[in-house]
């Protein structure tokens, strides 16, 4: 009997409600409103054994810290991961308004920062910065927001943020800091990873076996499209696996098939 490779799967919630097939114009429509696929994909998951859902940044859907939010107040054990763009907000008000959700989720919340975005993109969301600046900018971000969680004073400044005896008194200050996931394969990318990450998340197509030395001592995750995947990354030393699924009980039972020693 040889023991099968274990990791820790993660759901990636929906980030868009669907319009309602229309109905004739004779019939009554008393159908509830579809506008919550995300809360129910997080109870699913929570319910069928998933280690943790990600709320993904998508410019043209619902705001992935609501979402989070909701999430964490539908569930009990579901640990869920925000991803957002540095620009959202101050990293004074991200980290204020996680440390509520932090208090009222035990603790659940993790942040994915969206730091290389396409250029258009991020002109659309109101940022300019481009190429080297913007990993600075999350950089600093994190620093700041890491800086007030701890406590106070806390004095910084730096080229995108600056903070004056700033920092978080109890009980705001008492949860753990959400766990930080960073993705990319810049030099940039690596060693924003190296200074903040907890989990460095590569994309299906990177090459692990190079990128994974240049990351000591950190948890390591890869999106899948498909869970059958999931065993060659784990030999590699990858033990964060992200999918995509509307089956999400059936998924669900899967993983924890996978998870007892065959």
């Amino acid at each position: 009997m040889t023991a099968h490779r274990t990791g820790r799967y993660h759901l990636a919630l929906p980030t868009r409600s669907p319009a309602p097939v229309p109905l004739p114009g004779f019939v009554t429509d008393v159908r509830p409103a579809l506008t919550d696929p995300a809360g129910r994909a997080a109870v699913a998951a929570d319910l069928s054994g998933w280690a943790g859902a990600l709320s993904p940044f998508d410019p043209a859907g619902q705001e992935s810290l609501t979402v989070a939010a909701n999430a964490l107040r539908h569930t009990r054990h579901l640990r869920v991961v925000a991803e957002f763009h540095p620009a959202v907000a101050t990293p004074v008000y991200a980290a204020k308004l996680s440390a509520s959700l932090q208090r009222f989720s035990a603790g659940r919340l993790g942040w994915r920062l969206a730091v290389d975005l396409d250029p258009a993109v991020a002109r659309a969301q109101g940022d300019f910065l481009t190429g080297a600046a913007r990993f600075a900018r999350a950089d600093e971000f994190l620093t700041v927001a890491k800086g007030v969680w701890g406590g106070g004073p806390f004095d910084f400044a730096g080229d995108f943020y600056e903070v004056v005896k700033g920092g978080f008194g109890a009980p705001l200050s008492s949860p753990p800091f959400p766990e930080v996931h960073l993705s990319g394969a810049s030099p940039e990318a690596l060693e924003l990873s190296r200074r903040h990450a907890d989990v460095h998340v590569f994309a299906a197509g990177d090459d692990l076996a190079a990128l994974i030395p240049e990351l000591p001592g950190l948890r390591y995750g890869v999106h899948l499209p498909s869970i059958e995947a999931a065993d060659e990354y784990a030999a590699l030393g990858v033990t964060e696996f992200f999918l995509q699924t509307e089956d999400v009980y059936r998924l669900g039972e899967h993983v924890k098939e996978r998870s007892v020693d065959r």
